[in-house]
């Protein structure tokens, strides 16, 4: 009779595991669901009762708690936060992070940055948005530096840079995409390059704090022209 390894025993006992705290928290799974937690929990081994995953709707979600499993088991080395203080109040609860993952002692790290104040909070964490907000930022980070597979870039994720800007000072993502693409000179910015791209973040950073008025005429000459009927 062949004997089945202790580790591939624990990850069956595992998957029923989570099977049963699915069905109960969740009903019956459908198919496509029922093949993504078998996956999560042979590949990444993953606990629904240990609180690594989220069903919502009908998509599985890694929380905190399963990300920083999933690095531990890929043997990340360190995590740093910091705040990132010009676009940070206290005064409004506006919390902005960076953080750092590191996936050996030799990498120059995987970077997140994470934004929370009172408007983009559940109601049940007010008053904890710079714990959320740094939670956020090593959320972001983690999985690039989980799935770090011994080659080294340091590349920072410039999309959530961005995204933070559109975010912090209201502006109009299309737009913005717009004008990233004319600024670069290509046709998309998906088409740009990182210094590019780091560029012309640089530039709307600086345009947004010092002038945001003249950065939204800027923007709206990128808006798609209206036909107007006689």
């Amino acid at each position: 009779m062949k004997t089945i390894p202790a580790d591939t025993k624990e990850t069956h006992r595992m998957f029923r595991s989570n099977l049963r705290q699915a069905r109960s928290a969740w009903g019956e799974l459908p198919t496509l669901g029922l093949q993504m937690l078998r996956e999560l929990t042979y590949e990444y081994g993953l606990s629904i009762p240990l609180g690594d995953l989220q069903l919502l709707s009908s998509k599985w979600y890694v929380t905190h708690s399963g990300l920083l499993r999933i690095a531990r088991r890929r043997k990340c080395s360190a995590i740093r936060t910091f705040l990132v203080a010009p676009y940070s109040d206290a005064a409004s609860s506006r919390w902005v992070f960076k953080a750092t993952v590191y996936p050996s002692i030799q990498s120059k790290g995987y970077v997140g940055y994470g934004d929370a104040d009172p408007s983009n909070v559940s109601p049940l964490v007010r008053g904890a948005e710079m714990r959320v907000a740094e939670t956020r930022a090593v959320n972001r980070a983690l999985p690039s530096a989980a799935n770090h597979h011994g080659y080294q870039n340091g590349h920072t994720r410039l999309r959530d840079r961005l995204c933070l800007l559109i975010r912090q000072h209201q502006l109009d993502a299309n737009l913005v995409k717009a004008y990233a693409a004319d600024f670069c000179g290509t046709p998309n910015l998906r088409d740009a390059s990182r210094e590019q791209i780091e560029s012309f973040i640089t530039n709307l950073a600086d345009w947004a704090t010092k002038d945001r008025p003249a950065l939204l005429c800027k923007l709206n000459s990128y808006a798609a022209p209206h036909e107007v009927s006689s």
